[in-house]
Formats: C-alpha cells, structure tokens, sequence
C-alpha cells in the first residue's frame, strides 16, 4: 500500500511540474459575472407575499477559463442559476454544474474541436448555436467540429452533436444534429481579383436532425413522423466599389411539430439586403420572407427551445425605455419584412452642419404575415394549419393583410460645440400585441414616441447626460376596457420618461429614472416605475447597483425575447475579466 502511495505521490508531482511547464509558456483568460436581485412587497404594483410566495432573492452567475498555447486552445465555463419566479427566466434553468468545455486544435488548415460549440452557417438561416445570457439561452453544440482550409479563401465545416437543453441529460431526449458548411472567398483564391472592386463569396450548408421517434400520438390521432429532416442553404455576397448585394435562401423538408401544430408543408427563408455607402451617407435596404421555418432538434419542443436555426431581425433596434417596451419577436412560422435606413451627414462648415457637421438618420421597417390559403385533401377545403395536412398554400410574392410590426423614426444628432450635443428622434410604431405577445383579441397598438437627449460636458472627466422621452398611445385614459382582459392594458396609454445620469470618467456613474404611464385606461396602472443606480468601473472590473421598480415588457436580443414580469426591489450585477 506504502508502495503504491509512494508511486501515485511521484506521478502527482511529476504531473503537477509538465503542467507548470505547460502552463508557462501559455496564455490563461477568463471572465465572471454574478447578478443578484432581492424582491420586497410592492401593492402598488401588485407586488404582493403571495405572488412573492417567500421567493425574495434570485442569483445567478458564471465563470470562464480559457487557456491556449500555440495552436491549442481550451475552454471551460461553470453556471449557477437560483432564480425566482419574478426573474422571467424560465423555470428549468435553475440549477448549476459545468455548463460548457471545449478543446480545439487549428494550425490553419485542419481544425478540431471536441466539446461545446458555438458556430453559425452564414447568417444562421439553418445552423447558429449562441449563448445569450440576459435571456438564460443556450443552444450550443455539444459534440465535434472539423474545419479544413484547403487552399487560401476556401473553407469547409463539418459538425456533429446534441444541443443544450437545460440541464437535461445529453443521453435523454432531443435529436443528433449534422451538418455541413462550404464558403469560397473569390478574392482570396484568385491572383486576378485580389485587390478588385468587384468582391465575391459564394457559400452553401446542409443540415439535418435525426430523432429516432417515428410516430406521435395525440388523442386518436396517430402522425407518422420523418426520423430525418433536412435543410439545405446557399448564399452570395457580392460587391463593386460603393454597392454591396448579399443573398441567402434556405428550404427545409416537411418537418411537422408541436410548434407548427403537426403539419407537413415544407419550410423556405430568403433574405437579401442591398447597400451603398460613400463618406456621409449609407443607405441599406433589407427584405425577408420566412415561411414554416421552425427548427427544432426536438419535435415536442415549443417556445425558444432547442432553435437550429436562427431568423434574424431586420427592423430598427430601439435602446429608450419607452419605445423598447414594444420590441419585436420575430415569427418562424411566417413573417414578410423590409428594412429601409438612410445616414447621412451634414458637413462641416456649412449653413446645416455647422462647425461639427450634423447626423441624420431615417429608418422604416415593417413585418407582415404572409398569405396563407387553404388547401384541399380527398377534394375537401380543410382549415389553415389542420393537423396532419400540409396546412396551406403560400403563394411566394404575396404579402399577407396582417402587420405584425411597423416603425418609422427619424433622428438628429447635433455637437453644438465642444461641451454641448443634442439628440431627438420620432417614432411611429405599429405593434400587434396579440401575435407579439400572444394577447389573443387585444387591439394594435398605435403610438408616437418623442425622445429628447442633451450631453454636457463639464470637464474632461465629468458629464451629465438628461433624456426626456414621451409616448401618445391610440387608448386613451377614457377608453372602453374588456373587463375580462385587464392584462391586455398594462403597457397601453399614455407615458412620460426621464432619466438623469452624472458620469466620472472612466470610473464612476450615478443614474435616477422615472418612467409613468399617465394615460392608462384603468387608473390603477397609472404608476411612477422610478429607479437609481450606481455603478463603478476599475480596470477591467464592474460593478452596478440598481433598485426601484421594473415595469412589465419584453426583453429581446436578436430578435429573441423573453417577458419579464413587474418587480419591485434592488439588484446588483459584478462582472470582471482578465
């Protein structure tokens, strides 16, 4: 026994001081973060001990060690999730262990990663695995990845694995996923066109999930399922001088589920987004049709779980208070949208721009639903999104009647002189909150935001920072209110907004805000949400003191959102990095 003690003590060391070495000559990072919230009582918004039901304080954090040496590198990241009814978070990601690892190996030509992946296919019409931690989402990829470069400008991608669920066990449930990826970068790989104005990138992905499930029963009712289901991409970029043209259309074999109520239509995307730009102007239009594009790695899986694929937002990102309460949840089974922006600046030194020159910036995005007509089965009409069928025709070029989402907004920014610089901006928002939300029967909200921003720099260190924002909505204080539905009103009405911020540069920040729903139509919604906050920077070290009361909304990132119920009570976030 002495002797094996012995022997397992010179193993010890000796691989305490090859890992020593090793460490020596690599580079070692990382980052943490820790938030935590604590809920008092709060009847004013109905903030009450039931509702709190003894859940007063919520916690969540994570830390990340990264090491590489050469060509290697190596991941790990640890998560803690004790969360409270009142965070928004989804109930099942409480919990913690380590959540993500990897190890990769990439000398240029040949990459490999075994573990957790995190990667996208083009714009992730087919494949994007991300970890958004403001919304506790995490799809990654846990299984293993193969690059191969084999001349300059050319790429392949192969990849293998389970998704994310929870913490579900990676033995128990959703499907495999496999997929594939090539992209050729012109430019690169032809002597000619380097250095062209002409620039070109073409690209194409297939990937598939396999589910060994082969039927669903619900009731009586018995669906044949396909064990495999694919979908395939293929996309161009190209560009001369001042004008870009990018495209990508992705199709996916009949993929019936929970989410799209067990239809059999095939799914297709397109996206395209057109460009130019020259000193002090750019101008972007984009469109998008999305039709039955729910990717799922299991079929029973609804709301953001287990996403393959990824539809991204083309409309306006809003970052004010107001009109953020409003953001768009994009629709995988079927949305029309267009995007069109303008930046333009004044120059210098004229009678509009002034000394500092003026930017102008006009935006109007809009999403329809698209049309959707029945379809026959043994020579009968059958209703959209019957079970079983094909759920609908969709004639491609079609838009349907619905608007899901519409803003207009139109901004100016001005640096007065070297102390002062103003900011207004108007928008004209149209926000279904039926399909949005899913308040089934609640009327479309109609609203015009005014938003009103003043810098001053007192000195080189220290500034003051006001805004002033308002909202007119089309229900007014004296609207008729469905008595059944008093939750279709909590964000309706007429708002007001202030926020006062005082910054010491780069270490210190003191905000108080107040945001008040005024012209609500039942009066005992009309509350102040004020709120206060501190915050201090130190090298690569932050932390932010918050407390008051949050209204209720959506928070949305990419056009994936999450609801977050109102709260009242003080929250603190640490974050660092090295």
């Amino acid at each position: 026994m002495k002797k094996i003690l012995l022997i397992a003590a010179v193993m010890l060391c000796a691989t305490a001081a090859y890992a020593q070495d090793i460490l020596s000559g690599g580079k070692v990072s990382g980052s943490f973060q820790v938030d935590g919230n604590y809920y008092w009582e709060d009847k004013g918004i109905d903030i009450t001990e039931e509702s709190l039901d003894g859940q007063l304080f919520g916690a969540y954090g994570f830390g990340k060690l990264q090491y590489q040496l050469g060509n290697f590198t190596a991941g790990i990241r640890y998560e803690a999730y004790q969360t409270t009814p009142m965070s928004g978070f989804d109930a099942r990601v409480k919990g913690n262990g380590i959540a993500n690892y990897f190890a990769t190996y990439d000398n240029g030509t040949i990459g490999i990663t075994v573990g957790d992946i995190y990667d996208q296919f083009g714009n992730g019409l087919i494949f994007r695995t991300y970890e958004e931690w403001t919304l506790g989402y995490d799809n990654s990829l846990r299984g293993v990845r193969a690059i191969f470069r084999p001349c300059d400008g050319v790429t392949f991608k192969g990849l293998y694995g389970k998704q994310r669920y929870y913490w579900v066990s990676y033995d128990e449930e959703r499907g495999l996923v496999r997929g594939i990826d090539g992209e050729w970068d012109l430019n690169r790989s032809i002597n000619a066109l380097n250095g062209a104005k002409f620039k070109a990138t073409l690209g194409a992905s297939f990937v598939s999930k396999y589910e060994s499930e082969k039927e669903h029963v619900d009731g009586d009712i018995k669906y044949i399922l396909p064990q495999n289901v694919g979908a395939y991409a293929g996309r161009i970029n190209l560009g001369y001088g001042k004008i870009g043209l990018s495209a990508e259309y992705a199709r996916k074999i009949n993929d019936p589920s929970a989410f799209n109520n067990w239809i059999y239509r095939e799914g297709q995307e397109l996206l395209a987004s057109l460009s130019y730009s020259q000193k002090g102007l750019g101008m972007v239009l984009q469109v998008k049709r999305v039709d039955n594009m729910s990717f799922k790695s299991m079929n029973t899986a609804l709301r953001n779980d287990l996403d393959i694929g990824f539809i991204p937002p083309i409309n306006y990102t809003h970052s004010h208070s107001l009109p953020s309460m409003f953001s768009y949840s994009t629709q995988p089974l079927g949305e029309m949208g267009m995007q069109f922006q303008v930046n333009y600046t004044i120059p210098k030194k004229t009678l509009l721009g002034g000394k500092y020159g003026t930017k102008l910036a006009f935006n109007f995005s809009q999403v329809n639903d698209i049309k959707r007509n029945p379809i026959k089965v043994d020579g009968v009409e059958v209703p959209v999104y019957e079970p079983g069928t094909e759920g609908y025709d969709s004639p491609f070029f079609e838009i349907g009647d619905r608007v899901f989402y519409r803003d207009i907004n139109f901004e100016i920014e001005k640096k007065i002189n070297a102390k002062w610089n103003l900011t207004l901006m108007y928008i004209n928002l149209h926000y279904d909150l039926d399909k949005i939300e899913g308040h089934e029967g609640a009327e479309d909200v109609e609203a015009n935001f005014a938003f009103g921003e003043v810098i001053y720099k007192i000195n080189r260190k220290h500034s003051v920072r006001v805004e002033l924002q308002h909202m007119w909505d089309n229900i007014g204080e004296n609207y008729d209110i469905d008595p059944m539905h008093p939750d279709f009103y909590v964000k309706r009405g007429n708002w007001a907004a202030f926020l006062v911020e005082y910054t010491i540069a780069p270490k210190l920040f003191f905000s108080i805000a107040d945001k008040y729903n005024y012209g609500n139509p039942i009066s005992d919604n009309r509350d102040h949400y004020v709120t206060g906050s501190i915050g201090f920077i130190k090298d690569q070290t932050r932390i932010a003191l918050s407390g008051g009361r949050q209204s209720q909304g959506l928070v949305c990132v990419g056009g994936v959102c999450r609801e977050v119920p109102a709260s009242s009570g003080v929250s603190i976030t640490i974050t660092t990095s090295f």
